[in-house]
């Protein structure tokens, strides 16, 4: 999801770049993480606190949200990006109040919101009239593990390759884990939070032992989450 928003902001900033002499231009993208347990307040503290306005406990729910409302508008913020959705229950009634906190915000704010969860559809997240409302708002989009090829196209070694592009290594050669495709796939099961923790991890050992590259005795030796080591773990005959 991170990646989702890095792309829109370097994509707002290519095709309009700060003035000359401006340190900072608009903030295309937010970010904001629904906290557990969470209440319209303490969501929409979430956004304040995303850009820095700043709020007291004095403040009733609806000065801050109208303190995001000005601030997201002025801002430009184009896309807002809202993680671990999952969290936000409509069938109580805090969840019942967050929910309309959203479903305001989409009417307020001329900007579009994708939110992310994980196994959605399983959750009350849609469910009772708050629910629908929300669901009726959005469209699903089912983000399994990354297959290795798709038709003429290689997604998952595209975004290994733009991993790779990303690292500041000395002493890396480009093209050196596209070409370990087939094994980061097998070692990661397409999921994409694995590839990144493997390649992230591979390259803090990188630069901690001085040699400034990835190997695949690196990637070998990164111990990763236990869903991606679970199938990467050989099934015994029995």
């Amino acid at each position: 999801m991170l990646n989702v928003g890095r792309a829109c902001h370097l994509a707002h900033i290519r095709k309009s770049p700060p003035p000359p002499g401006s340190a900072h231009g608009a903030a295309p993208v937010a970010y904001v993480l629904v906290p557990p347990g969470a209440t319209a307040k303490t969501l929409i503290t979430e956004f304040a606190r995303y850009l820095g306005i700043p709020t007291t406990t004095r403040m009733t729910q609806t000065q801050i949200t109208d303190a995001v409302c000005h601030t997201y508008t002025q801002a430009g913020v184009q896309l807002i990006l809202i993680d671990e959705i999952h969290r936000l229950n409509p069938r109580t009634t805090t969840g019942a109040q967050t929910a309309d906190l959203l479903k305001d915000l989409t009417e307020r704010l001329p900007t579009t919101f994708v939110y992310a969860g994980i196994n959605v559809t399983d959750t009350p997240l849609f469910s009772g009239t708050r629910g629908a409302q929300l669901a009726g708002r959005a469209t699903l989009v089912d983000c399994g593990p990354l297959p290795a090829r798709h038709g003429t196209r290689h997604p998952f070694r595209d975004v290994i390759t733009d991993i790779e592009n990303a690292l500041d290594l000395h002493h890396h050669k480009p093209g050196t884990l596209p070409a370990h495709a087939p094994y980061l796939h097998q070692r990661t099961a397409g999921r994409i939070g694995s590839l990144t923790r493997l390649i992230r991890q591979a390259a803090t050992t990188a630069i901690h032992d001085g040699t400034e590259r990835i190997t695949k005795t690196t990637l070998d030796a990164v111990r990763l989450d236990h869903l991606a080591e679970q199938h990467n773990r050989p099934t015994r005959n029995r």
